[in-house]
């Protein structure tokens, strides 16, 4: 929302915007209370579901949590919380453009480095899988395309 805002004010300098031009804030606002309830509802469960996450990757892959001989259980799962806390807002904004220049496309540089992406692309694919279980439909509409986006930026090898 942020972003199209900007774009928004840099496009129509000196003119009034026209009505698709506005589409994105009444949609905005069409939406505006079901974004809260969601990012209320992921707040509420994030603890569980980075937990229920941590626990089906090291079902499917415990081998993600090891860097040579260290475990990066820790690092994995604040990197997660973090990870997971923007695109609460980003989807509570309607900005993953914002997101995805300010966050993820960094992060990515560092993953890389790391050699983890594999392991971002199996988090964000749980993920998705999780929360579904966690908010209603209407509300895993609204974020799973976030967590998706995450998937194939810090996933990309």
């Amino acid at each position: 929302m942020l972003s199209q805002l900007q774009k928004l004010s840099y496009e129509t300098d000196g003119r009034y915007a026209t009505d698709d031009e506005l589409e994105f804030v009444s949609e905005f606002g069409r939406s505006f209370y079901l974004r809260v309830e969601t990012y209320q509802r992921l707040q509420t469960m994030e603890a569980i579901i980075v937990q229920q996450v941590l626990t089906k990757m090291q079902l499917l892959e415990p081998s993600l949590f090891h860097s040579n001989t260290v475990d990066v259980t820790a690092k994995w799962k604040r990197d997660t919380i973090r990870v997971l806390r923007y695109s609460a807002i980003a989807m509570l904004l309607n900005d993953p453009d914002s997101l995805r220049d300010r966050l993820l496309f960094w992060f990515r540089t560092i993953m890389k480095a790391f050699d983890a992406q594999r392991s971002c692309s199996v988090t964000y694919a749980v993920m998705q899988d999780v929360v579904k279980h966690h908010l209603l439909p209407t509300q895993a509409r609204l974020f799973c395309p976030i967590l998706e986006m995450n998937r194939q930026i810090l996933g990309a090898v």
